[in-house]
């Protein structure tokens, strides 16, 4: 399988979550909050976006995560790296994540994390929480990596999948 099939084999799922410093209702979220439905809406006719993880809000600010009601979470799904980076990094996103420490918490551990999924599969929550325990425990590898250390869509995804399941199962045991 050539790289560029591997690649249209599989999608990019990613996660990040983040610490509020305020309620969602409070007047220091604010602009944040009034800015989810058009960063949203940019995000859903990004090139290359595929799925993003909504409630019934049309965002998922109540969907829990980690078990941590000051944790908020974003998850979705795109065509590749590449697609995922120019979103983020233009335009109403990109002025909103330049604003992101007025609204969130610094926290030191991982707080997203990337992995390749098979094209059409829409992750769910406890596997994004999964994806970024293991990543906090490990560092970058095919199973959980950022953006700063990229892995490859390859065709033996699946493989990794299970061989990441079969190691978890064992640390569980022991």
């Amino acid at each position: 399988m050539t790289s560029s099939t591997a690649t249209a084999a599989h999608q990019l799922a990613q996660v990040n979550i983040g610490r509020l410093k305020a309620p969602l209702d409070s007047p220091q979220l604010k602009d944040f909050v009034d800015n989810l439905d058009p960063v949203n809406a940019d995000a859903d006719s990004a090139d290359g976006f595929v799925w993003r993880l909504e409630s019934e809000s049309g965002n998922a600010t109540d969907v829990p995560v980690l078990g941590d009601e000051w944790l908020i979470i974003n998850m979705s799904v795109w065509r590749d790296v590449d697609a995922l980076t120019a979103y983020m990094y233009e335009g109403r996103h990109r002025a909103m994540l330049a604003r992101r420490r007025e609204w969130f918490e610094r926290v030191r551990e991982a707080m997203v994390a990337l992995w390749w999924v098979p094209a059409g599969h829409r992750p769910t929550v406890a596997e994004a929480e999964e994806r970024l325990l293991h990543l906090r425990a490990n560092g970058p590898t095919p199973y959980a990596f950022t953006l700063r250390a990229p892995f490859p869509a390859t065709s033996d995804a699946q493989g990794i999948d299970e061989l990441a399941d079969r190691q978890s199962h064992k640390t569980r045991r022991m």
